[in-house]
């Protein structure tokens, strides 16, 4: 089930996001960019603060929230993150499916992504367009990453 993201899901979310990075993203990057990326001491309320006025949504299996996603109302995909027990079932899919409709109905035209290593596989097949590679630094560590768009009217062609 995909449902709007709620600030008591913040805690949760902030679980699911550091062992994911620890557990599925080690397979990219170094355990110094691991740690920088996915520290043990996040800032609680900065990361809760990070979901405010966006468009945010987790997906759950039951009561438990397997994967999450948000975007800034200009249309830039912030993080997008599935439990690394639940890889591979298209919880990404739906989760970036259901964030396009919600687009589309506010008027956004792309998305864009700073996307991993790791998920630039994942964004292409759902139809991002790699624009440029990146090397940002980050907490003294410097992170690969892709600039990457999805032009909604490729998804949404009846609106063209």
């Amino acid at each position: 089930m995909i449902r709007n993201f709620r600030p008591q899901d913040s805690d949760e979310c902030l679980r699911l996001f550091h062992d994911t990075v620890h557990q599925i993203n080690r397979r990219d990057y170094s355990p110094q960019q691991v740690r920088a990326w996915a520290p043990e001491d996040v800032d609680r309320v900065a990361w809760l603060e990070r979901f405010r006025d966006r468009v945010a949504l987790v997906a759950c299996e039951g009561e438990t929230i397997v994967g999450f996603t948000d975007m800034t109302r200009d249309g830039h995909l912030d993080r997008l993150f599935v439990s690394s027990q639940h890889q591979r079932r298209g919880i990404a899919r739906e989760l970036v499916s259901a964030l396009a409709e919600r687009a589309h109905k506010l008027g956004i035209r792309s998305i864009t992504t700073d996307a991993s290593i790791t998920a630039k596989p994942f964004f292409a097949a759902m139809g991002f367009q790699t624009v440029r590679q990146q090397s940002v630094p980050y907490r003294g560590e410097r992170f690969t990453n892709f600039r990457m768009r999805w032009k909604l009217a490729d998804a949404f062609p009846e609106s063209s």
